[in-house]
């Protein structure tokens, strides 16, 4: 992968208008090099649940290091990026403050970066006695290793070896002119005053909810069961949703439904599980599709012409996919005049919280491949962002407190933007994966989140109806 280029307007791709941080300082707004994903690498690599913002960019405020320190000083922690024409994109982390005080810093958390495309690497102190200098005459200064704005020019000081070691062909290219120098304050996400989305977390409301999916009719007698198709990336959680809303109505944590981690899909079949309200207790009216994991290279994962089958009723239980060779009409058990109970009704896409802002461009592809084809039948859609507790501390802290993190809305929006839904459709869950008892806010969520499926499913069958000018649709009784 050749290392990412620094983007002007006209370069940009198509993407949300997020695609690049905007920060409005003295009222000059300054645009960041920053791509989002590399912005979220580095978030991530800071634990989540903290923002960039920016605090000084040289081609604004000039290539010296009194113009850095005096935006900078006393801002920490900070992240530094050097930009040059050979595209590179590299720099530090420092958790001291900048000053101009000569001496060098004590800093175990200090490290160097460089990206690969969006990728991170990173590159951590060897001595962390020296690990950050405060010169005033140059920009951020790591240990005698890297000097962004050495000695107040466009240029890099590069030396690794005692004080962090790093293969300088790969950090810069071994170009060290600067183009760009960005500094960045990191600051942790504060938890928002009122929740931007309101839930009630009690025990009452989540029996409210389970009996209000039990007690659900769809509209059409001629469905028992609505059909609600989950398709995703492989990992995203897709299996874990299933086995997560099982575990709410069996009343203790169950896995039915082949989940884990994996490089490739677990799930290799077309499998339609059914959810009984209680071991013994009657199935509720809506049947969870799982099919194979989204995988973003060629002739691998879920083939996307078995999702329009998957769609219009024709793929059976149990069909083993086969990503060389789709689902045709020889195939043992193809449905070749399938009724509206075998349709699916819904779509719902599942994502990893952590891995929206890396979806590779062939990923995401495919689920705009998928969303089109679900437009023409005219399916409604939705989408489960998975593991938000990993991807946010104050929401791991706390589930209760997803609708409070900020962080984890402007996620939500990334979503929203690559699936081109709009932000009410997307719903935040966290599914069961280490505990060994139910949780009421860990319930809210997912019950919360199939209950909005189920609505979702009457808006297709009122279509439906629509469409059919009502006769040929028995209503529920």
């Amino acid at each position: 992968m050749k290392p990412n280029k620094i983007r002007n307007s006209n370069q940009s791709r198509i993407r949300p208008v997020e695609e690049h941080l905007v920060c409005e300082i003295q009222g000059l707004d300054m645009n960041s090099n920053l791509t989002r994903a590399q912005q979220r690498a580095l978030q991530r690599e800071l634990g989540g649940g903290v923002k960039l913002s920016l605090l000084f960019k040289a081609s604004i405020h000039g290539f010296t290091g009194a113009a850095f320190h005096q935006r900078c000083d006393t801002r920490g922690p900070t992240v530094s990026v050097g930009y040059n024409r050979s595209g590179n994109v590299f720099g530090g982390y420092t958790s001291a403050p900048f000053c101009q005080s000569g001496q060098y810093v004590n800093d175990p958390k200090a490290f160097l970066f460089t990206f690969t495309g969006d990728k991170l690497s990173k590159y951590t102190t060897i001595n962390n006695t020296y690990a950050v200098k405060m010169i005033a005459n140059s920009g951020p200064y790591f240990g005698e290793a890297l000097v962004l704005m050495n000695a107040s020019q466009p240029v890099v000081h590069s030396n690794p070896g005692n004080y962090y070691n790093f293969p300088a062909a790969e950090m810069h290219s071994n170009d060290l002119q600067l183009i760009e120098c960005e500094v960045y304050q990191v600051e942790e996400t504060s938890e928002l005053e009122t929740p931007w989305r309101t839930v009630v977390w009690e025990s009452k409301r989540r029996l409210e909810l389970m009996d209000g999916i039990k007690a659900y009719k769809p509209l059409d007698s001629a469905v028992s069961q609505v059909r609600v198709l989950l398709v995703g990336p492989v990992g995203a959680g897709k299996s874990s949703f299933f086995n997560s809303i099982n575990s709410v109505f069996r009343g203790h944590v169950t896995s039915q439904a082949m989940a884990g981690c994996s490089v490739t899909s677990l799930t290799t079949q077309f499998r339609t599980y059914s959810v009984k309200a209680g071991r013994d207790g009657k199935p509720l009216p809506i049947i969870l599709c799982d099919t194979m994991g989204l995988e973003d290279s060629s002739g691998a994962g879920l083939d996307i012409d078995d999702i329009s089958s998957i769609l219009k009723g024709h793929v059976p239980n149990c069909y083993q996919f086969n990503s060389a060779a789709p689902l045709h009409s020889e195939t043992p058990g193809y449905r070749k005049a399938p009724e509206l109970r075998d349709k699916v009704h819904c779509v719902v896409y599942v994502l990893d919280a952590c891995k929206i802002s890396i979806m590779p461009d062939k990923l995401e592809a495919k689920l705009n491949a998928v969303r089109r084809k679900a437009n023409l039948i005219g399916i409604p859609q939705l989408a489960l962002i998975t593991k938000v507790d990993e991807a946010c501390p104050l929401v791991k802290e706390d589930l209760t407190n997803v609708y409070k993190s900020g962080y984890i809305k402007d996620l939500l929006q990334e979503a929203s933007g690559r699936l081109g839904l709009p932000l009410s459709c997307l719903l935040p869950v966290k599914n069961y994966s280490e505990e060994v008892e139910l949780q009421v806010s860990v319930d809210v969520l997912l019950l919360s989140a199939l209950l909005q499926m189920l609505r979702f499913t009457d808006n297709y069958l009122d279509d439906i109806s629509d469409r059919l000018g009502h006769s040929d649709i028995k209503p529920s009784k």
